[in-house]
């Protein structure tokens, strides 16, 4: 991909830091920053992503190439804590299914945290709209509902408590019955398509948030493969894998081709009357590589390539 040299400068650090909060100014479009991490010995990039609060399949994503289970040792590995924040209101929890991650907007306005989330396979995926969180449970026991007692007719009628429960040690129980948001006795699912439709956490991450959020916090979920912001006098756009392109990514499968259709329809609403700045050529090429990072697709001036595609 044709990234600038200078692009890459400004957000690569040579020091990694793990980055769940941030300061938020009003009508901010962007939080946090890209760094590198040398790889220790018996590193595998599962270890390296919940170290640095990531979730396995946008790590992979944004180093595709690097061996997950064996990266070696002082392997340059990119942290993709760059975010561009969701377009829609910046109230309560947000989550972005094909992004798998959730944002979380305090009630002061000035700070957003957010998390990497696991997500439902084919078939079990979690609603689209708006709900709110209406009750919560430490400690939970999870009953398993009949959807999935028919898929699996061997499992236990209740997880109690403890540390074989699917749920965690924390739920925050969603207005649409059967999901909810909570932790995992599974930890390498993070980041991946692994649940039934509920919304998987790493168990540090549902504890903080659990303490945090109150009932009738507003849930928005959505599922969006292209983001578009400016930041500044700049546009950024970035393009997540979808579902099929995450499976296929899990067991190290070249990433297979996805249609582009809907990323130029977002850069063209979003560039407005600005169509003369923006690298077609580069939207395309993000398109089509879905590393998930947000890159600058517009020049310095305008060009007579002034049509869009």
């Amino acid at each position: 991909m044709r990234v600038s040299v200078g692009l890459l400068l400004a957000l690569l650090m040579s020091v990694p830091a793990r980055a769940e909060t941030f300061e938020l100014a009003p009508d901010q479009t962007a939080v946090g920053s890209l760094s590198t991490y040398a790889t220790k010995p018996n590193d595998t990039l599962l270890d390296v992503a919940r170290n640095f609060d990531l979730g396995y399949t946008e790590l992979i994503t944004a180093n595709r190439g690097t061996d997950p289970w064996l990266p070696g040792a002082d392997r340059q590995v990119v942290i993709p804590n760059f975010f561009l924040l969701p377009d829609v209101a910046h109230e309560g929890i947000v989550i972005n299914l094909v992004r798998q991650r959730l944002f979380y907007f305090p009630p002061d306005g000035q700070t957003v945290e957010t998390y990497p989330i696991g997500v439902g396979v084919q078939g079990w995926e979690t609603p689209l709209g708006t709900t709110t969180i209406v009750s919560k449970k430490e400690h939970p026991t999870w009953y398993p509902p009949a959807s999935i007692r028919a898929t699996e007719p061997g499992l236990p009628d209740a997880f109690p408590p403890g540390p074989d429960n699917p749920m965690g040690d924390y739920a925050l129980y969603l207005g649409w019955p059967t999901y909810a948001i909570h932790g995992t006795d599974k930890p390498f699912g993070v980041g991946r398509n692994v649940s039934h439709g509920c919304i998987r956490m790493y168990p540090e991450d549902i504890d903080r948030l659990f303490h945090e959020v109150s009932i009738g916090t507003k849930v928005t979920v959505i599922s969006q493969e292209a983001q578009v912001a400016w930041i500044g006098d700049d546009l950024y756009l970035a393009v997540f894998p979808d579902k099929i392109q995450t499976d296929e990514l899990d067991v190290a499968h070249p990433l297979p081709p996805a249609d582009s259709e809907g990323v130029s329809e977002a850069v063209m609403l979003a560039a407005e009357g600005k169509f003369g700045r923006v690298d077609w050529d580069l939207v395309d090429e993000v398109a089509r590589d879905r590393t998930g990072i947000p890159i600058q697709v517009t020049r310095e001036d305008e060009t007579n390539q002034s049509d869009a595609p």
